[in-house]
């Protein structure tokens, strides 16, 4: 599906001077490189603030924090994503309130959210899913109407665009991970969340590094949540060429189209408000583990993001027997993501689409 060790190799001088630069000074937490990585990244996505912590999930989490949501409060976010998403929800003593997704794009559907709103809805996650982001204008729209917090899930969307503005910037947060399969991608966990809001900076500041501003003055409950400085160097090197990677895998996703045109499944919608950046190139078929299955016969890879949506986990379940969501529930039974890395080459591609047509055959 990925090949993070090809993405080493094409990157290795670049990496391994970073990497030695960290190592020479001694400085690995809370140092110079995680600074400039939050600077860097902040003026990438065009946001005011950024914070680095330790993984995609925290971000989520702690962002949640320091909006005040907890106990007693419930927020909205869709039922087709990754289980992190409920899960720094439930992490705050708050309700996740499952929501249905636009069978085209794969993302929050705007009917299913104004739906789900109660009187203790405090905030809402929409998920820039495979990415390509949320219908941003509109969920922006509405939570301001409603008095709501938003928090982005840019976990699979950095770079991705939404009216000319970048995934992370719409919110009062965009949280991002740097899970090696990412788009841009850390040696190991890593994550980041940006805001618009200097109170809410400090907060996370705070947050991330067990509540404390001053050394051994602890001013509330925080977390051990830190962006340590090997992982931000790295990312910083990948940054530069992120720009570079999204293009190769949107001119990977194009090939795709070319080649699997007319077959008998449907391609990923491109929402013509914003730019796709190919985390995943999600085909959905009828005939979805025949395809598997055949690719899987010629050492193909082909993953299925989600078999399972989270109103109908075990952990969610019991709560959410009477819930219907039927396109989160359709898209579970026929989705397949294909392989896709900035570094897939053309008879790879090809190759795959031909796997794919013999096993529609």
């Amino acid at each position: 599906m990925v090949d993070p060790a090809a993405e080493y190799r094409a990157l290795k001088a670049e990496i391994d001077e970073a990497v030695g630069r960290v190592l020479g000074s001694g400085r690995y937490v809370l140092g110079p490189e995680g600074e400039a990585l939050e600077r860097e990244v902040a003026a990438y996505v065009g946001a005011p603030h950024a914070v680095g912590c330790n993984s995609g999930t925290d971000a989520l989490h702690l962002a949640l924090v320091a909006a005040g949501i907890g106990p007693g409060d419930e927020v909205v976010l869709p039922a087709f994503t990754f289980f992190a998403t409920a899960e720094a929800v439930s992490y705050t003593g708050a309700t996740p309130v499952f929501a249905d997704i636009d069978p085209a794009t794969f993302n929050l559907s705007i009917d299913s959210l104004k739906s789900r709103i109660s009187s203790k809805t405090k905030g809402v996650i929409a998920v820039h899913l495979f990415g390509q982001c949320a219908a941003l204008e509109e969920i922006a729209a509405l939570c301001r109407q409603k008095k709501l917090v938003l928090i982005e899930d840019c976990a699979q969307a950095l770079g991705a665009e939404y009216q000319g503005r970048r995934a992370g910037s719409w919110g009062e947060f965009g949280c991002f991970s740097f899970y090696p399969t990412k788009n841009l991608a850390a040696a190991g966990d890593a994550g980041l969340i940006t805001t618009t809001s200097g109170d809410y900076d400090k907060v996370l500041r705070m947050l991330r590094h067990h509540g404390s501003r001053q050394a051994y003055l602890h001013e509330r409950v925080g977390w051990n949540s830190r962006l340590d400085e090997l992982q931000a160097a790295v990312l910083r090197v990948k940054l530069r060429h992120l720009d570079e990677f999204n293009a190769a895998r949107r001119r990977v996703a194009q090939r795709y189209r070319g080649k699997l045109q007319g077959a008998r499944l449907e391609l990923p919608a491109e929402d013509t408000r914003g730019k796709h950046v190919y985390h995943q190139f999600t085909i959905r078929s009828g005939r979805r583990d025949a395809i598997r299955e055949a690719l899987a016969a010629d050492g193909i890879a082909a993953s299925i993001f989600y078999p399972m949506p989270l109103h109908r986990q075990p952990a969610y379940a019991a709560s959410n027997r009477s819930l219907t969501l039927p396109a989160s529930e359709a898209a579970a039974r026929t989705v397949l993501s294909l392989p896709i890395n900035p570094l897939l080459d053309e008879a790879s591609t090809d190759r795959i689409c031909a796997r794919i047509r013999d096993a529609l055959r």
